[in-house]
């Protein structure tokens, strides 16, 4: 049986499974949500490499063969230990994100939103310069996590905190704006309304072309997902039958 573990620091990475679950390429999809202890954005680097090797074992419990870290910030410290650890693949969304834009243009101005800590390890900068894009401007977004935990994706109270961060930026010069957390393509229609000319990178749809594109996997009838939190499961589960219409 081929099961994918999806690991994310709460609800978020629910954005990641919607996208692989559309996919079929696994049997089973087995979610757990460090709803506990979110954000991870704001720890530091020993915490959350520690929270990541738990959330591991925790998942080889169910005989995956495949993890996703569906966590930015886990992405940007942990994907390395993770891989030490783990005796099967390990995928981070950060270089999915990256690999998304290969066909882009080099001249692109790109706007990079995050939790504090993926936007202070400077991974998904140094990629995209690594990859010849040099326009980057980066933003510190941590609020946008509480948002989406707490349902709040459109409205007033989302506009004003979009116009809190991003009023010193000329959004109709941004061409692309990198999701650079699992949380924010919850937060799509907003970002739509807030920067009209600009192409989204959502992590979900790009890690499903890394999957695609450099493993053989053959496609199932249908993939079932199991859902785990660290805490208050059944607001996961609620969460997840609005936003993949599954139940738990």
């Amino acid at each position: 049986m081929n099961k994918c573990g999806i690991f994310d620091s709460g609800i978020g990475g629910i954005s990641v499974a919607k996208e692989i679950l559309k996919t079929k390429l696994f049997d089973e999809i087995i979610y757990y949500g460090d709803t506990a202890r979110v954000p991870y954005g704001n720890k530091n680097e020993s915490t959350i490499i520690r929270y990541s090797l738990e959330a591991l074992e925790f998942l080889k419990n169910f005989d995956i063969n495949f993890l996703v870290v569906a966590c930015n910030t886990a992405s940007a410290v942990a994907v390395n230990e993770l891989k030490k650890e783990a005796p099967f693949p390990v995928l981070g969304v950060i270089e999915a994100g990256v690999e998304a834009l290969k066909n882009e243009d080099k001249n692109s101005n790109i706007l990079l939103v995050g939790t504090k800590r993926t936007i202070k390890s400077n991974k998904y900068q140094n990629l995209l310069k690594n990859k010849g894009f040099q326009n980057i401007t980066a933003i510190a977004t941590p609020l946008f996590v509480p948002l989406v935990e707490e349902g709040l994706v459109e409205g007033e109270i989302t506009d004003k905190i979009f116009d809190m961060y991003f009023k010193n930026i000329d959004k109709e010069k941004i061409d692309i704006v990198i999701l650079g957390c699992t949380h924010y393509p919850f937060l799509t229609k907003t970002f739509e309304k807030h920067f009209k000319n600009a192409k989204l990178i959502h992590s979900g749809q790009a890690i499903v072309k890394m999957i695609k594109n450099n493993y053989n996997l053959k496609g199932k009838k249908d993939t079932k997902i199991r859902l785990f939190a660290s805490d208050n499961p059944e607001e996961l589960r609620n969460r997840a039958e609005e936003w993949l219409n599954v139940g738990g």
